[in-house]
């Protein structure tokens, strides 16, 4: 296209066309908002995998240390449905700032609380401050990232799902056991913190904050949403320990929990500046694809969860002898969620096929997993991990796609606080049932090798001590129950499987009609 074909310009000469913005700095800014929402997820994942050892330093006690990790679980879940209208109405740069010092700041106290008390209400406003990144950085991405491009965002936030976990067993390790710092699990952040809200700052533009938007929200909703949240979050985190219906805490907070959040969601539902828009749920890929996302995030459990639990309990590995399955899966995702993006992106690829072959992938590491024995280290995980690693950013990168794909990018403030609400929802529900699941199916399995211990025990000429037969028969308990856990996780895959061939089938992007449209295209065609 020439400058003589646009009506009402042809007398402009081209010297007058405004030269098209340098990528740089937004780019700059985006890329700090990716690290950003990585600290935010090792944060919290390296915190939980080191709690043994920040509990020791501190001599706290098992039960109490316990409600740390569910502190900051809490503030997470708490801030993450109201992160992205925040950012938008104090401005994405200067309240991205805010929380990143915050949490930083926060870093930098907290072992130097030597109360228990005091150390919860420091990890839950870190929790709250950390818990607004990650949405942050997938509302960026759909909000400022071009069609031809968006994808790659999208996949950099997968990486917050895929990376992040992995990678903290290793790091988890490298402050508890090779620095022997314990400190480290919270300052490790704070360099981060410092490179991220550099960029932020540079990157981002110097936007008004909106007060107009504080007269419009839904504070009614928010102030009912707050407490919804953090008494589910205590429910699912604690249920477990508690015994579930056994203990009054859990009842109550499970039912106050839940009949707020219904009275939260129907706030949301009529009032006209909602924090969430439940109404895009209406369209059929996002209704399906948040559910299949809470399926996934569950399934997902099999590949950092079962391994790292398994090694831990049955061979006594600490976090850095365990590192080596985490980082199989992990260090490949510096480049698959941009190879995924990138298959995506082809006009002959089928999004929901290649969802599918990750599902299938994710179930098949499950079925090797599944074959465990007593004497298993973490070179006989190997070959799972690195299915998992192929699998994880097929399935997450392609879910994404097809969900994202029926927003709009005004709506993408909306669609995020969603997502990453269900992503913290997901995986607090998979870790409870998970947990759940392979203690019942421990104690049956650990009932079953008694019974037939009484029963053979007579034959044997010289029988096991009473001690050494129970050492015997809690290990082979949790060996079965871990590899009933893992059949389980992969037959959930695959009944996945259908419902995701049941999405709409979204194409791929055109990538020449969208690098055509840029503000540069524009500008070098009017040459």
């Amino acid at each position: 296209m020439t400058s003589a074909t646009l009506p009402g310009r042809a007398a402009l000469p081209d010297v007058q066309a405004a030269p098209a913005a340098s990528p740089i700095r937004p780019m700059a800014g985006l890329v700090g908002i990716f690290l950003a929402a990585m600290m935010a997820g090792l944060n919290n994942r390296v915190g939980a995998l080191a709690l043994a050892d920040v509990r020791g330093a501190l001599g706290f006690g098992l039960d109490d240390a316990s409600w740390i990790s569910t502190a900051y679980t809490a503030g997470e879940l708490i801030a993450m449905p109201f992160a992205a209208w925040f950012a938008i109405t104090l401005s994405l740069r200067r309240f991205h700032g805010w929380m990143v010092a915050t949490c930083a700041l926060l870093a930098v106290l907290m072992p130097f609380a030597q109360d228990l008390n005091l150390l919860l209400w420091l990890r839950f406003l870190q929790g709250i401050s950390s818990g607004t990144l990650i949405p942050i950085l997938m509302m960026a991405a759909l909000k400022f990232l071009p069609p031809h491009i968006r994808l790659h965002g999208l996949a950099l936030y997968a990486m917050t799902a895929t990376f992040a976990p992995n990678l903290a067993i290793w790091l988890a390790g490298q402050w508890t056991d090779g620095i022997a710092d314990w400190r480290w699990v919270y300052w490790q952040i704070v360099p981060v913190a410092v490179v991220a809200s550099l960029l932020v700052n540079w990157g981002l533009p110097r936007d008004v904050i909106q007060m107009d938007r504080f007269k419009r929200a839904n504070w009614l909703g928010m102030a009912v949403g707050m407490p919804a949240l953090g008494l589910i979050t205590v429910a699912l985190d604690q249920g477990v320990r508690l015994d579930w219906f056994n203990s009054p805490l859990i009842v109550v907070a499970l039912l106050a929990g839940v009949a707020l959040l219904f009275v939260y969601l129907l706030t949301e539902w009529y009032h006209p500046s909602p924090f969430l828009k439940l109404q895009i749920l209406g369209r059929r890929n996002l209704a399906l694809g948040c559910t299949l996302f809470i399926f996934l995030l569950v399934i997902l459990l099999s590949g950092s969860l079962l391994p790292a639990g398994y090694l831990a309990q049955v061979q006594n590995y600490r976090s850095m002898q365990t590192a080596p399955i985490g980082l199989i899966v992990a260090l490949p995702q510096l480049v698959l969620g941009s190879v995924v993006a990138m298959f995506l992106y082809q006009k002959w690829v089928d999004a929901r096929v290649v969802f599918a072959l990750g599902l299938a992938l994710i179930a098949l590491a499950c079925l090797s997993g599944a074959r465990l024995a007593a004497d298993w280290t973490w070179e006989q995980f190997a070959f799972a991990q690195a299915l998992q690693a192929f699998g994880q950013p097929m399935a997450v990168v392609s879910m994404l796609f097809l969900i994202t794909s029926v927003v709009q990018p005004e709506e993408g403030p909306y669609i995020s606080g969603t997502i990453n609400a269900l992503r913290a929802f997901g995986s607090l529900l998979g870790s409870a049932m998970v947990g759940q699941f392979t203690m019942v199916r421990a104690r049956f399995h650990a009932e079953m090798l008694l019974d037939h211990a009484g029963l053979v025990s007579s034959s044997l000429s010289n029988p096991p001590e009473s001690s050494q037969l129970m050492a015997i028969i809690g290990q082979q308990s949790l060996v079965l129950s871990t590899a009933d856990a893992y059949r389980v996780l992969g037959i959930l895959a695959l009944l996945a499987i259908p419902l995701v061939l049941r999405l709409t089938h979204i194409p791929a992007p055109d990538l020449r009609a969208a690098s055509t449209s840029s503000p540069a295209a524009s500008s070098t065609s009017h040459g």
